[in-house]
This record gives C-alpha cells, structure tokens and sequence, in this order.
C-alpha cells in the first residue's frame, strides 16, 4: 500500500506505475475519495466540536434556552450520524482501491505485459552434456521406487505426490543445506504456522487480488499459506520496532500451499507445478532506506546464486518485467535452474524488494535515530524450495543406469553417500 500523500502528491507516478504492472485500479477514483474522506472528516471533526461548545453552554444555561439547545443537538446529533456513515462509506471504498495500487517500480524494470518482457542479466554454468538419453525426473523416480505419484493422486487429486525412500532423504538434505548456510549469514531460523488469518494475507499483499489461488478454510476463517512470508510479514505486525533489532533476517521453513489453476502439460508433470510443496524463504526487514533495501535485494540473491553454484546447477537471472513482478514489487529478480527433460530453464527462486509496501499494509513500523516512528521496508526470496529444485538436482545428476549422483554439498547429510 502507498502512502496517501504520495499518491496525492504524484499522480502521473502512479497512474503510470498502474499502467505498466497491468492493474485495474482508477487513480482518480482513488484521489477523488481521498478528497471527499478528508472533507468529510473535518465536517465530522466541526460537528463534534460544536457538540462539545454545546454542551457547556447547556451546563451554564436557564431553562428555556436549553429546551432551545435540546432541539438543536437533536438536529445536530442527525448531523452527525449522517456524516458518520458517509465518512465510513467513503473509507471502506477508498480501502479497497489502496489495497490495490501498486509501487512504482525500478526505473531499470523492463516495461512488458508478462514474464515474456523478462531480460536475463547473467547465467551461470554449463546445462550438463549426456551419452545417454537423460529421463525426466517422473520416470527417473518411479524406476527406483522413490516416489508414488498415482497412489497420491488417490487421496490429494490431481498435482499430488509422495516421496519415498532415499529421495525423502535427499530433499531433506537441501532443506538442511539451506537452512546451515542462512544461518552461517546470520539468520534467524524460525518455523512459521502455514495456517493464517484473513489480515496476515492482506497484509502481506496476497488479497485481496489473489484470493483465488489460495486454499480457504471456511469453518475456521483460515487460509493456507503459499509461503512462509505470509506469516513472517505478521509476526511484526501492529508493531513499533526498535531501531536496534533492525535489520531483522529471518530463515522461515514451511510447509505451503497453491491452488495453481491452469491446464496440465510436460512442463507441470510430476514434481514441476504441485499444490503441497516445502520451501525455505528468505525475509528481511530493514529501516526505510533504499541503498538498505538495495543492499539487503543484492545479498539475498547472492545467497540464492551460492545455493545453485554449491549444488552445480546452470541457471539463469532474470530482470523481471513490470507486468510479471506483481502490484507490490518495487523490483523483481527471478532465478531459472535448468531442467533436461525440458530443455530450458525454469524458476526455482524470485527475489523481491516490496520497500514500505508490505509494512503500511500491516503497520509493521520502527523509531529511528530522531524518535521518529517510520514503515519498515521488507524483501524476501527463495532459498530453496522443493520438491521442485529436487527435480532439478535428479535430472541434472542422473546416470545412465537410472541412479542419481549426490552433489558434493549434500552428501554429509546423507552419511557421505556419493551415489543413490
């Protein structure tokens, strides 16, 4: 969310930042609402006020002239039941088109509809040469028993899975992996509840507008959180931090879910595009400074860049583009791995700066130097998320007899095992 006066004072600003992320919210809608909750709220601020004068003057008055300041405050108390319920009115619309707007993005963002405007700024290694006809990662599994994918689809439906044996195993190894070196980096290692409110969703930025691709609990007026951002952005919020905790890195592990809508193909088979994954996300919260924020952006995709290199996995970065990064990204990074049954790379990891975005929404604050109480600014990112990434590495390590190489960082959580 914007601050109002921001908006009031660069519209153009914002009504093109509207334009090129693609989101239908009218600006002058927006500003004039703004105009008519401030008018309404210094006519309500006048009304009270008068009350106020009224009623001592009632104290102080004889008889008659309070029968004449009764019929008065009853009109007046009309008055201002009326202007009550506009004022209301008026600010619930005006809520719901500032949970709307976006940031202005990164003037160097490419300007484009959809991710197919991203530019790649930089790769990384070499796609791995094969003499042998490599295996997508779906048969690579189910030739070594190592997972069930029609026996899943039985109980959780389409986009379902279970993993078995050694690769249980293996996906943990990457999990660990991420986990050590974030808090070689200094992270805060926390497990977060994958089940959250209506407001820790809105105040993250994932409704109102993306509320149907998350899984509701109707009984319990819970959701099912497809990050551990979600709760991350919470825990905080409603509080005025002190300047000493920042900045704040945390290392959240999760469980998550998406309801990913769309049709089936090669590139969702398997383990690609699933509804129940886990993943360890990266999530900063630092003063509201943008060479911070740019620091912090800068650092959390190297630490997404050291994972891959340390695994041996090609990969691509990508500038996203304005119509691909969402409402509240300021700028957008994500990181396509390669995949062999594919042929090309696809994402694994998306670094995000969402500066005071986030943080208005959920009033998740701090007192700088001055006493002055300010937003916070917040980014995440991938570390590792699976099982996806886990595809990758058995693609990308298989042999020609169907067994899967251990990258080299992995193996001493799997008793220094070379070879499953």
């Amino acid at each position: 969310m914007l601050d109002k006066r921001f908006i009031r004072e660069n519209p153009d600003a914002v009504k093109e930042a509207v334009r090129v992320k693609g989101i239908s919210v009218d600006v002058d809608e927006l500003l004039s609402l703004d105009k008519s909750s401030r008018e309404l709220q210094g006519e309500l601020d006048d009304a009270q006020a008068l009350r106020k004068s009224r009623s001592k003057e009632f104290a102080k008055a004889d008889e008659e002239t309070r029968v004449q300041l009764r019929a008065q405050q009853v009109e007046q108390d009309a008055h201002l039941k009326e202007v009550r319920e506009q004022l209301a009115s008026v600010n619930e619309q005006l809520q719901s088109l500032m949970l709307m707007t976006p940031t202005v993005p990164w003037e160097g963002s490419p300007v484009g509809p959809d991710e197919s405007a991203n530019t790649v700024i930089r790769t990384w290694g070499e796609p791995p040469k094969f003499d042998f006809e490599p295996a997508d990662h779906v048969e690579l599994l189910e030739s070594r028993d190592w997972a069930e994918f029609g026996r899943a689809r039985k109980v959780a439906g389409e986009r379902a899975y279970a993993l078995t044996g050694e690769m249980v195993l293996l996906e943990r190894a990457l999990l660990s992996y991420a986990l050590d070196h974030l808090v070689e980096k200094g992270s805060k290692v926390i497990s977060v509840p994958s089940l959250v409110r209506d407001e820790a969703l809105i105040g993250t930025g994932q409704f109102p507008a993306h509320r149907e691709e998350t899984y509701s609990i109707g009984a319990d007026d819970l959701y099912l959180a497809g990050t551990a951002e979600v709760a991350l952005v919470g825990l905080h919020s409603g509080e005025i931090l002190d300047l000493r905790e920042l900045p704040i890195r945390y290392a959240g592990i999760s469980p998550c879910f998406r309801r990913e809508a769309g049709s089936a193909g090669r590139d969702v088979r398997g383990l690609l595009r699933v509804h129940q994954f886990e993943k360890v996300e990266q999530f900063v919260i630092c003063t509201a400074d943008e060479a911070e924020s740019d620091r912090w952006h800068a650092e959390l995709l190297g630490v997404a860049e050291h994972l891959l290199q340390g695994l041996g996995l090609a990969y691509q970065v990508l500038e996203n583009s304005t119509g691909d990064m969402g409402a509240g990204k300021y700028r957008m990074n994500d990181i396509d791995t390669w995949f062999p049954s594919l042929g090309k790379y696809r994402e694994t990891h998306s670094c995000s700066s969402l500066h005071d975005w986030q943080a208005r929404r959920a009033n998740l604050r701090y007192r700088d130097a001055d006493g002055k109480v300010r937003f916070a600014y917040t980014l995440n990112n991938t570390a590792i998320a699976t099982p996806r990434l886990l595809a990758a590495v058995v693609e990308n390590y298989q042999t020609a007899d169907k067994r899967v190489r251990v990258p080299e960082v992995l193996r001493p959580y799997l008793g220094g095992r070379e070879e499953l």
